[in-house]
């Protein structure tokens, strides 16, 4: 069929003959003569031709708005009369097999589908995720309970796929996670806490019927003369609350009409992905009418009203326009239900905080109005070995053979001339409202009391007077309940707005029954409770293990310890032990929120069957992907370690570690390097098998390494002086070490005579790299210090050579004496002028520089200067004192001794060593005469040694 001849093109012409045709012409002839003949009459008349055309459509049409209480009674009710056989929903088709799990849950809920490794889409969007809410509310969980409710009826979900909806999202580089502005004005102050707020995460939000205005201009202008504040409350007081006690005919027409003028008002560019997903559904319920031989006449399709009224050339069962729907991608999906809440829901999808509990509000008051018993799903367990809930389910009786449907008949003249009806004031229910805010308040810190009920009752209904409504609706109540009880402060936690949330309904939280989890969750469920943890409490629970008696328990340590790393911060909280390389506490306490985390335990079910095997996964995966450093990988080697005890996974983790090492062309991740491969080495050498093959070749080859990148990072200006001195940590540290498997010494003294950096604390660390490599002497040193304290052109950077010894005190701690020296120098031989604007620059520099190094300064500086108050007048600092006073002799005289004479005994040993390495030296001969000190001492005090000898004369 061409496009020329489908109802699609044809919806501005006039309407075929049928029940609206004087509405038609009544709209057509008001805008002329408002308007003249332009494109405002078109849309108008275009309105009554789209409802005409939606309601003659063989297939029945079932339009809605998501979250709607109005749906959901209507659906109720056309339920319950047509009982149809076979119910085509708009849901992504491939959620399908999840929805039998809704029975398992409590409601509100979100079915999810998830791909962690993305093949097709762009890296940057992984992981993927989709959502669609479902609420006890909406009309789709009364079709979907009607349907696995009832013998004989077939759900078909006919929307996109969910690798569709990625398929069809802009390529940009933010992806689908693009922000949804909003534009409601009041919408930052309405927020709700965010930890309800986060279910969904960062999830693409699938909803059945958004109708909304496609721009601002329309939107602000239906608020104004509205006189309400938000979307939310318009959509409730001019839509819902009409359609409420509606018949099915009226709610089906004015639901079409808004849907068209929605739809016609809205932008050509944003209608592609909407026209698309409509081509989309009509060609799969004709395949699935055409395979399966279904009645159009016993069918519902079910679907938003922005979509009832499309105009693409797919619509309705009479086309034959072709559609190809694209395969999908190689991402492999996996699916699963979460919990959800009604401000998860208002978040993601720009409603005003509390409009979805007033909506459940709504609903329930509409059931018991209508005398309505809902469709709703068997209440599985709520977790392991619960019990189903008493109350009896409604379940359809089977579908009778359908019958032919009368005329469509024009319902919307009398809906649109019919002023709105002018209800009495439910006293009862208003009382109730005032009464139970003022409660509410009380308890959370506000100043209230009878007089305050009378106000907010008295208020709600002069605002519903004043806005021109027929009686006070909640949004009412809540205006007045802020005026009246808040005034100018919020004494607690919540607000009065939130409160008010509360008493309507409360944010309700959905649970995820034990049986519809996936096979980690249920294990980590189980896993728990020997613990005594109830994992599907909300509440925060404190447990205590005393490994030691209860050695049982320990299992269940091991897994809080890896949930700690898997899940978020506060769902697992150690108070009291640690866990570390050889390290295992002997008693823990925990702090375990785990039942407030649930999506997110459930999206750990997505990538594996354990939480050991996601546990070893995430490790691979962090150690092989594009972000990828050789300190990651050596965290990873501890992780597993210490969480899963896989020294074969170590081993694959570490030997990843060299190759990252080695392909490095920095040096920043020295420190972190230099940290995690000394405590490794530790770890290992405390082992029976000790340091492992890839511990062996991560030494040499970082030895290597930093010696070839050594000279390019002391001249470059990027490069800090911590990562430098790191690196040097390193060649010192492991010398012994790598010598021992091979390297060579010559390497790190080329790569120091090669290095010549021009930063003032690199050259400080390079002197003392000299010093300790024998390439400067200590005396050497002491003079270009000295030499720079009386140069006054060098004083204002000596802060920075400061830096570089502190620095260098790791790879030299024999520095440690010197820094201590050459601060004090400088505080002694400095005047006040130079020394004082020089003070703060040296305490922020060694505060940002050398933070963790300055302890150990401090350390030494104890141990070289007195430690009481009597000392210091007497104290003359070592480096002032003559050679014979600070250590003896400058020329050391040859030891004695058992030893000395054994390798005097037995040179060829000694001899060998010297030549093996390198050196030539003469034996010399043993000191015969005490030294002068002893003789002195001996001489002064002979009584000891008088009565040495007579106790030996005697002896013998």
């Amino acid at each position: 069929m061409s496009a020329a001849a489908t109802p699609a093109v044809a919806s501005h012409a006039p309407a075929l003959d049928g029940g609206f045709a004087a509405l038609r012409e009544q709209l057509g002839a008001a805008a002329e003569r408002f308007a003249g003949p332009d494109a405002f009459a078109e849309i108008l008349t275009g309105m009554v031709d789209d409802v005409d055309r939606a309601l003659r459509e063989e297939l029945e049409i079932f339009p809605v708005c998501h979250h709607s209480p109005a749906s959901g009674l209507a659906m109720v009710r056309r339920l319950r009369d047509k009982q149809p056989k076979v119910i085509y929903l708009e849901l992504c088709e491939d959620m399908r097999p999840m929805l039998e799990e809704l029975r398992n849950c409590t409601l509100p809920v979100a079915v999810q589908a998830w791909a962690g490794e993305v093949e097709g889409f762009p890296a940057a969007w992984a992981p993927l995720s989709v959502v669609a809410p479902i609420t006890a509310a909406s009309a789709e969980y009364q079709a979907i309970s009607y349907a696995l409710t009832t013998p004989g009826v077939e759900l078909v979900l006919v929307d996109r796929s969910t690798d569709h909806v990625f398929q069809w999202a802009p390529k940009r580089q933010e992806g689908p996670r693009a922000a949804r502005q909003s534009t409601d004005e009041e919408l930052d102050s309405l927020e709700p806490a965010a930890e309800e707020a986060g279910l969904h995460g960062d999830a693409v939000g699938i909803e059945i019927g958004d109708l909304r205005p496609g721009f601002a201009e329309l939107e602000q202008h239906l608020l104004h003369h509205g006189k309400v504040r938000h979307w939310s409350e318009w959509w409730d007081q001019y839509v819902e609350q009409p359609l409420s006690d509606a018949d099915y005919d009226t709610y089906r027409q004015v639901m079409v009409l808004i849907g068209s003028l929605f739809r016609r008002l809205r932008r050509t560019g944003d209608l592609d992905r909407d026209e698309d997903r409509e081509r989309y559904m009509w060609t799969r319920m004709r395949e699935h009418l055409r395979e399966s031989g279904a009645d159009p006449a016993a069918c519902l399709y079910v679907c938003g009203a922005f979509h009832a009224v499309s105009r693409v050339e797919q619509f309705g069962l009479a086309s034959r326009a072709p559609f190809e729907i694209t395969a999908r991608t190689a991402t492999r999906w996996q699916y699963g239900l979460i919990p959800s809440s009604h401000s998860s829901i208002e978040a993601q999808f720009g409603l005003a905080a509390g409009s979805v509990s007033i909506a459940a509000a709504t609903w329930a008051k509409g059931l018991k109005r209508g005398r309505l018993r809902p469709f709703s799903l068997t209440a599985g367990s709520s977790g392991s070995g619960g019990k189903p809930p008493k109350r009896r389910t409604s379940v359809a009786k089977p579908a009778p053979a359908p019958s032919p449907e009368p005329a469509v008949a024009d319902q919307l003249s009398g809906f649109l001339s019919t002023p709105p009806r002018r209800d009495t004031v439910d006293e009862e229910e208003l009382l109730g409202w005032s009464v139970g805010i003022v409660r509410l308040a009380r308890r959370n810190g506000y100043v209230a009391g009878t007089a305050d009920a009378i106000a907010v009752y008295e208020t709600s209904i002069l605002l519903a007077g004043i806005r021109d409504r027929a009686r006070p609706t909640p949004y009412d109540f809540q205006d007045a309940a802020i005026t009246c009880i808040e005034k100018d402060r919020v004494p607690g936690r919540r607000d009065v707005r939130r409160l008010c949330e509360i008493l309507l309904g409360g944010d309700l939280v959905g649970r995820v029954g034990y049986a519809a989890l996936p096979p980690l969750a249920q294990n980590v469920y189980d896993r728990l409770r020997p613990l005594g943890v109830d994992p599907n409490s909300t509440r925060v629970q404190r447990i205590l293990l005393d490994l030691d008696t209860a050695p049982d328990l320990r299992p269940g340590s091991d897994l809080l310890w890896m949930l700690r790393g898997l899940l978020p911060d506060h769902a697992v909280r150690p108070i009291m032990g640690s866990r570390g390389l050889g390290e295992r506490s002997r008693q823990e306490s925990w702090d375990v929120a785990i039942g407030k985390y649930q999506r997110d335990l459930v999206e750990l079910g997505y990538e594996g069957i354990t939480i050991e095997q996601v546990l070893e996964h995430r490790l691979r995966v962090r150690v092989n992907g594009g972000e990828a450093t050789a300190a990651r990988a050596l965290a990873a080697v501890e992780d597993a370690l210490v969480y899963l005890d896989s020294p074969r996974l170590a081993d694959e983790l570490g030997g990843r570690a060299v190759e990252l090492l080695t392909a490095e062309r920095t040096v920043d991740d020295a420190p972190e390097v230099l940290r995690r491969v000394r405590g490794l080495i530790d770890y290992y050498r405390c082992t029976d098998d000790g340091l492992p093959a890839w511990c062996a070749r991560f030494v040499t080859a970082g030895y290597a390494h930093y010696c070839t990148l050594l000279p390019t990072a002391c001249t470059d200006d990027t490069t800090e002086v911590r990562p430098v001195a790191a690196m040097l940590g390193f060649l010192f540290g492991m010398e012994n070490l790598a010598i021992s498997l091979g390297c060579d010494r010559h390497q790190l003294e080329l790569a120091v005579e090669q290095s010549h950096p021009e930063a003032p604390a690199k050259v400080a660390l390079l002197w003392a790299t000299r010093m300790q490599l024998g390439m400067l002497t200590l005396a050497d040193l002491r003079i270009r210090c000295d030499a720079m304290l009386a140069n006054p052109l060098v004083i204002p950077a000596f802060p920075q050579y400061l830096s570089g010894f502190v620095q260098a005190m790791d790879p030299v701690p024999a520095i440690k004496s010197f820094v201590v020296e050459l601060l004090s120098k400088a505080f002694g031989r400095l005047p006040d002028a130079i020394l004082l604007p020089w003070l703060p620059t040296l305490v922020t520099t060694l505060r940002s520089q050398a933070g963790e190094l300055v302890p150990a300064l401090t350390r030494e500086a104890g141990r070289t200067f007195p430690a009481d108050r009597a000392g210091i007048d007497s104290f003359v600092p070592p480096w002032s004192r003559p050679p014979e006073q600070a250590g003896g002799a400058t020329s050391a005289a040859p030891p004695t001794g058992p030893a000395a004479g054994l390798l005097r005994a037995h040179p060829q040993t000694c001899d060998a060593y010297a030549g093996l390495l390198g050196y030539q030296g003469e034996w010399r001969a043993p000191r015969v005469a005490p030294p002068a000190a002893t003789t002195a001492l001996m001489t002064a005090h002979p009584q000891t040694a008088t009565a040495l000898a007579e106790l030996l004369r005697a002896g013998g």
